[in-house]
């Protein structure tokens, strides 16, 4: 059973947003059924701060010993942040998926109604 921390938003796509300090940030990354189903992360292709991105297309990539797979935006902004930590050790998102392996922050626009709830996800990944 994957860890599902119920105060974050999910992607069909297993992306996790939390809300910033700022009620217009958020920061985003994988989950931890994603990193779990891609097994050892090697590489991770990071957005690029000033990017902005449209909800629900392409941000980035990860590649693991198994596969490589696309990174969705969860919502639309402009990503005012990156984890430059990643660059050098992206299997941090191993073994820390809500914590140290977050992927970027984006000051969004809209809303994020259109997620899902941690009880969504989960029943999404039963």
């Amino acid at each position: 059973m994957s860890n599902i921390p119920q105060e974050l938003k999910y992607t069909k796509e297993h992306e996790w947003v939390a809300l910033g300090d700022q009620s217009s940030v958020v920061r985003i990354g994988i989950t931890d059924f994603a990193q779990s189903a891609l097994g050892d992360i090697v590489y991770i292709q990071l957005p690029k701060i000033g990017d902005t991105l449209s909800a629900d297309s392409v941000c980035g990539e990860v590649e693991s010993t198994k596969s490589v797979s696309e990174i969705y935006a969860p919502v639309s902004g402009k990503v005012l942040a990156i984890n430059p930590a990643l660059e050098k050790n992206p299997e941090v998102i191993n073994s820390d998926p809500y914590g140290a392996g977050w992927i970027a922050e984006i000051e969004f626009t809209g809303s994020l109604d259109g997620l899902l709830s941690a009880v969504d996800y989960q029943n999404l990944t039963a």
